[in-house]
């Protein structure tokens, strides 16, 4: 893809993230958008984000770290040490990260595109590390993108709200209009944003509204496109992925995400138990998370269901393709909305016969367009009547329904999402 500008236009470009080994769409975003950036000729690239052991202690859930693809070369991933001792109580990361945003940014020459992924606490740390830049008397070449994803208004300003907390919120919503570019990753977050944002000026006379209406843009989530096209181009790799994993080409049906209560993996396997799928296919769920121990508990006396927590970058894609049908039936919940679905956007592009089974949960029909069988969320019977319906189907009638759906999902290419950004960039950087 050509960039409709010189690749020297902007000579940096730094993704603040909680990235590898995290399972997380987010994380998987921020890769996506450095290599766009290193292949788009931009020279230097650095992912930001937190020391392993931090990490590892964090209770997130964790991709085992030989399951990880390696970045490119070109790409720097720095992992900055906390700053300051025992007595400062907190924020000793977000000082060491801070710090090193700076040092990057007086090192780096040129103009630079800074993102942060997850407003809380990333966005913070990014507008007091480009405040501190800027307020030095240094060249201040930098142009700042926030990304606010559904955590950080469902979980840190829904709960301000709820709590009468109001002053977070309101710091949340600041700091993300601070930024150069405020991006959501949906229409449904954005919507979400404003309405948070509405609450907020009805309780302390604020004016977030408007402004959150005009100002913040949809920057849908950045996939490699290429990863997946390729895969049915590689038939000998995908035979060798599923013998691996003991499976069949169109053998099985297919969970993969983050295992936890509000993706539906408890109602999948209720599903599963009464589908006619039983006894034809078996049932892999792939993925970790905060619910994988419940859910291997509640399929111990299955045998047709595996749950499988080290599937590697490069196994996910073929697996993906080689599906009987896909699932995702996330439902939403006080801690978590879906608010795009990438995973729903990565199988649409990964092809094969097999289609996505989902609900209308947040941002999913945004990654679907509708190019899916659709339930209720939460709704078992709707669930199972899917599984029945794909049972029921021809193959040229599911292979109908995948190319459409790739055709759609082909929007998301990351190349695309990351040319968006650099030309708001370029026009701010230009006209400064």
């Amino acid at each position: 893809m050509n960039f409709p500008h010189e690749p020297a236009s902007i000579q940096n470009a730094v993704f603040l993230v909680r990235a590898d080994p995290i399972i997380c769409g987010h994380s998987t975003e921020a890769r996506n958008l450095a290599e766009a950036a290193l292949k788009s000729g931009i020279k230097n690239v650095h992912i930001v984000s937190y020391p392993l052991e931090t990490l590892a202690e964090s209770g997130l859930p964790l991709k085992p770290l030989d399951t990880i693809s390696p970045y490119s070369p070109g790409i720097t991933v720095d992992r900055p040490e906390a700053m300051g001792d025992y007595k400062v109580l907190d924020s000793r990361l977000t000082l060491g990260i801070g710090g090193h945003l700076v040092d990057l940014l007086h090192k780096l020459p040129g103009r630079t595109l800074l993102m942060d992924l997850y407003l809380v606490p990333h966005g913070m740390m990014v507008m007091n590390a480009v405040n501190s830049f800027r307020g030095s008397g240094a060249d201040a070449s930098v142009f700042t993108v926030g990304e606010a994803v559904g955590s950080d208004i469902t979980n840190v300003v829904g709960n301000a709200l709820v709590e009468g907390r109001l002053g977070a919120a309101q710091m949340v919503l600041s700091n993300y209009l601070e930024h150069d570019h405020p991006v959501a990753v949906s229409r449904f977050t954005k919507d979400l944003i404003v309405e948070a944002g509405r609450q907020v000026d009805a309780q302390l006379g604020t004016t977030f509204t408007g402004q959150l209406e005009s100002r913040v843009g949809i920057s849908y989530p950045a996939i490699d496109t290429s990863a997946y096209l390729d895969i049915e181009k590689r038939p000998e790799e995908l035979g060798s992925v599923l013998s691996a994993r003991g499976l069949e080409k169109d053998g099985y049906v297919m969970f993969l995400s983050r295992i936890a209560p509000a993706k539906g993996v408890d109602d999948l396997v209720e599903a599963w138990r009464a589908c006619k799928l039983r006894g034809k296919k078996q049932l892999i769920i792939c993925g970790n998370g905060p619910a994988k121990e419940q859910i291997r508990e509640l399929t111990a006396e299955l045998g047709d269901v595996r749950v499988l927590d080290d599937v590697s970058d490069g196994e996910k894609g073929a697996l993906m393709h080689g599906c009987h049908a896909w699932c995702l039936p996330s439902k939403p919940r006080t801690e978590f909305v879906e608010t795009f679905g990438i995973a729903v956007a990565e199988k649409m592009l990964a092809g094969g016969l097999g289609p996505v089974i989902t609900t209308r949960t947040g941002g999913i029909p945004e990654a679907s367009g509708g190019h899916c069988l659709e339930h209720e969320a939460g709704d078992i019977d709707g669930l199972r009547a899917c599984l029945d319906q794909v049972d029921a189907m021809s193959n040229e009638e599911r292979g109908q329904l995948s190319r459409e759906a790739r055709q759609f999902a082909l929007r998301f290419d990351r190349e695309a999402i990351l040319r968006g950004l650099l030309d708001r960039a370029l026009l701010k950087l230009e006209a400064a």
